[in-house]
């Protein structure tokens, strides 16, 4: 029968400790991507846009509407998309989206209200009933201020 050294008892309770907490990191982390609560965005300052959906963002350069959309993207999109629009890899860079184009703005409208689904696999949720035209639309608004080549 082997005896276990003090010093070795500490190592192995050591590494235990450290691979638990290994896994509940990445635990953590695995759940934390689209498992969120949507945020409302108030957009009574703007002109109502109705029920027919736009393709053609109509807030271009609106200094309310790019205020909106800031905090629009932080509370709801910065998560995957990162601050500023800086993507960490978990999502598409925004700011390279083409600006005043609208093709694009109508690729953007339609994949924040439909979402994105490949193979099955959800990669983004639909918008669409979660945030209104308006706040899609501010969004879109803003990140045409940090556009990037």
């Amino acid at each position: 029968m082997k005896t276990r050294t003090i010093k070795e008892n500490l190592r192995r309770r050591l590494a235990i400790t450290a691979t638990g907490l290994a896994l509940a990191a990445a635990s953590t982390f695995a759940h934390a991507h689209g498992d969120v609560t949507p945020q409302a965005v108030d957009t009574s300052s703007l002109k109502q846009l109705g029920e027919n959906w736009v393709t053609v963002n109509p807030y271009r350069g609106n200094k309310d509407a790019i205020r909106i959309g800031d905090s629009a993207f932080n509370q709801n999109c910065a998560r995957c998309h990162g601050l500023g629009g800086v993507s960490g890899g978990i999502a598409p860079d925004l700011r390279l989206l083409d600006i005043n184009d609208d093709d694009t703005d109508e690729f953007f409208i339609g994949k924040v209200r439909n979402g994105v689904t490949r193979n099955g696999a959800v990669y983004m949720p639909p918008f669409e009933g979660t945030l209104t035209q308006e706040a899609m639309w501010a969004i879109r608004a803003w990140l045409e201020t940090v556009h990037e080549n």
